[in-house]
Formats: structure tokens, sequence, C-alpha cells
């Protein structure tokens, strides 16, 4: 599993004409599977994401979790997170699980990653998604199950 994690000011995600997920501060996770992803896997991104201390305290310091400031994340499915590019100018999706395979992990990343507590907004599987995304900082990190524990 990867994840490109945001902190934002505001961000929304819409499928057409329609709202379908909308947080002011917060996290946007992009999130991406492949076949072997598992519930260890969506568990430990979870604690992961909603654990991350990457919003300022008093002081300035990047120390406090999403929770910690009553933020929200936005988990939007992204399959292109594991886009290969490394032949050619094409990118290769092979390595990204199968869509029925995803959708059933995205949806079970949702439900868990709420379990931590945080709440949660989410884009829709399978969609042409556009996300509007005012970054704070910018602060983005590049997270994966693989490389990341």
């Amino acid at each position: 599993m990867r994840a490109v994690i945001q902190r934002v000011k505001e961000a929304e995600v819409t499928v057409g004409q329609q709202v379908t997920g909308r947080i002011e501060r917060g996290i946007v996770a992009l999130v991406g599977f492949v076949e072997a992803d598992g519930p260890d896997d969506l568990d430990w991104m979870a604690r992961k994401i909603a654990g991350l201390r990457i919003f300022n305290d008093s002081e300035g310091k990047m120390n406090l979790s999403v929770g910690q400031v009553q933020g929200k994340i936005l988990v939007v499915p992204n399959f292109t997170l594991y886009g290969d590019v490394s032949r050619g100018r094409r990118p290769s999706f092979t390595s990204a699980a199968r869509p029925e395979v995803a959708e059933q992990l995205f949806d079970q990343f949702v439900d868990v990653l709420g379990e931590q507590g945080v709440e949660i907004a989410s884009g829709e599987f399978g969609a042409s998604m556009q996300v509007n995304i005012v970054n704070d900082g910018p602060v983005t990190l590049i997270i994966d199950t693989e490389s990341d524990r």
C-alpha cells in the first residue's frame, strides 16, 4: 500500500458537479494498493496516517497529529501511485491491484482509518475525480507499507 499525504488548509473532491468529500484543516491521503495488501497493511497505514505529527504546536514545531488539531482526513483512491515509468514514456500499472480488489481494499481502509477517531471524507472509487487542495506548508509525505515499516 502506498499513500501520498498532504497537510491542507482545505480540500474537496468532486465527481461531475457533485462534491463527494470536503474537509477544512487536515490531511489529504491519496492511496493506492497492490494485490498482496491485506488487513495488516491497512491497519498499519491507518495508524501511521492518523498518528503523524505534522501539525504545528504553539511553538511552531510539527508536533501534533490530525486528531490533536481536530482536523479531518480526505481519502482519495489513486491507482496511479503504482505507475511504473522505468520503461518508455507511458506508465504501466501492472503493479496496481485489479479494480475489484482495490475497491474492496479502499472501502476497508476508509473503515479502518475511521476507527482511529478522526472524521473521514472520501473520494469515489473508479470515478474521474477533481481534487482541489489548498496545501498548508506545503507538507507532503510518501508512505509505503513495503519500505517504511
